[in-house]
């Protein structure tokens, strides 16, 4: 098995890289902290004009046709400027749900695909469902059920997180035979399916997140002294920031490994996500 990079995957990770360092600032974030969505339609507008919105979506519905090996390094350049924007959701969740639920697929991928609509799904392994403030289509578990669910067809209650990057929403809703969209084996299919895509996305977020903390730290130990010396220079912070690197390059195979297997919808690919997910998180 091969898990070289194409030409391609890393010319787009390069541009979206460009994009996102100079865009997503330390800045602009905390400035968003302050806006009442938290979020920017105009930042998101230049998302979906990169193409980056309709990566994974298929060409027939006006995306770019791609899978989640081509998208996992665009999802690491998110984790590594730690963007607010649910373009990973998106991607790797929001786009493959939808593409599964025949009732839905002709009106809402285009849509996601020109960045004209937002669609969140949310799973019961989670009591509370981030962005749900900006869903324009809200896909909701009930046990072995999906129901599809506009705005206003559901409550919103705000709980405030730790990270005011985040805007998690716990959900008031009522499942009816209008809004159910699957059921059974179908529906359990689809939600084994989003909860993998799902933790494959953080992983890769936390490499990202993983690099930027390193290289912020290296910046800081080479600036900073004690004793005459850039503290970087101590054996002891030398020895804490090599087992943290090392740590970062080994766990990036399991999460390259877990993308391949769920692109190439392998029998592996919920064991490949587990451990993808594990040794990425334990590194940030």
């Amino acid at each position: 098995m091969d898990f070289t990079f194409t030409e391609d995957q890393l010319l787009f990770q390069e541009s979206a890289r460009e994009f996102l360092l100079n865009e997503i600032t330390a800045e602009k974030i905390r400035g968003l902290w302050e806006t009442d969505s938290g979020r920017s339609d105009e930042l998101w507008r230049q998302l979906a004009e990169l193409g980056l919105s309709s990566i994974t979506v298929p060409e027939e519905y006006g995306g770019l046709g791609m899978n989640e090996l081509d998208f996992i390094l665009i999802a690491q350049e998110c984790g590594y400027v730690a963007l607010p924007e649910p373009l990973v959701h998106t991607a790797l969740v929001a786009v493959p749900t939808v593409l599964a639920i025949s009732s839905l697929k002709d009106e809402w991928l285009p849509k996601i695909a020109s960045g004209s609509a937002k669609v969140i799904v949310g799973l019961e392994a989670n009591l509370l469902v981030e962005d749900a403030h900006l869903a324009d289509l809200l896909i909701l578990q009930s046990g072995e059920e999906l129901h599809a669910l506009k705005p206003e067809q559901v409550q919103l209650q705000y709980n405030q997180s730790v990270d005011p990057s985040r805007k998690l929403y716990s959900i008031d809703w009522t499942p009816s035979k209008d809004t159910l969209v699957a059921k059974g084996p179908e529906g359990r299919a689809i939600i084994n399916a989003a909860l993998n895509r799902g933790a494959l996305g953080v992983a890769a977020e936390c490499l990202g997140l993983s690099q930027r903390m390193i290289d912020l730290a290296v910046d800081y130990t080479s600036e900073r002294q004690q004793f005459g010396k850039p503290i970087g220079s101590f054996q002891a912070v030398k020895h804490l920031m090599s087992n943290v690197a090392f740590k970062l390059e080994y766990a990036k195979a399991p999460v390259y490994r877990a993308a391949y297997a769920l692109a190439h919808n392998l029998d592996s690919a919920a064991v490949n996500v587990s451990q993808a997910k594990f040794a990425a998180s334990e590194v940030a």
